[in-house]
């Protein structure tokens, strides 16, 4: 199937996203690189005004569900972002199996960088009602848990399962009530 149907067409809607590390490769196992996504997470509600309503970092990939204007363009700058960071950290940590393996695997028209952090795209999934947006926040909390990694989503430190469950966070999200 083509590409355009993963675009962001009504933008009043939230969106389920998916955001993966090149090649599945690990690098969000390192606990300064889930920082800079929460950190980015963060920057986008407070500087993008960006609607973020739950989150799950995993070691290879992470889900949101956000809502905002112009949200394509905000999320493909923040990933951009995201990804110069990470890679000045893979650097500063002298990560260079990792560093080879972002730049063995990165797309030959992507000339802009001598890496790719990211698979292209984000994937969003328009969630037009309150029963797919409980089983989206469901999945994206249970996701450590099926993954075998936690027994309960309040385990996974990097989600918002915990805001859900009136405890702190990480960093903060807009409750979703339903």
């Amino acid at each position: 199937m083509g590409r355009s149907r993963y675009k962001i067409h009504e933008e009043y809607y939230p969106y389920f996203i998916t955001c993966t590390a090149k090649s599945g490769l690990p690098l969000f196992s390192i606990p300064a690189v889930a920082e800079i996504i929460l950190n980015n997470l963060l920057y986008v509600q407070r500087q993008r005004e960006v609607t973020l309503y739950g989150y799950v970092i995993m070691e290879n990939h992470f889900h949101a569900i956000v809502l905002g204007d112009d949200l394509s363009k905000k999320l493909r700058l923040t990933k951009s972002f995201m990804a110069r960071q990470i890679v000045d950290l893979l650097q500063e940590l002298n990560k260079f199996k990792h560093l080879r393996e972002l730049q063995f695997r990165k797309l030959s028209h992507k000339k802009r960088s001598d890496y790719q952090v990211w698979e292209e795209g984000f994937h969003p999934k328009q969630i037009d009602s309150d029963k797919m947006m409980i089983q989206k926040l469901e999945y994206i909390h249970f996701n450590p848990v099926v993954r075998g990694f936690v027994d309960s989503p309040n385990d996974w430190r990097y989600s918002s399962a915990r805001n859900y469950n009136g405890e702190a966070g990480l960093i903060p999200v807009t409750l979703f009530s339903g």
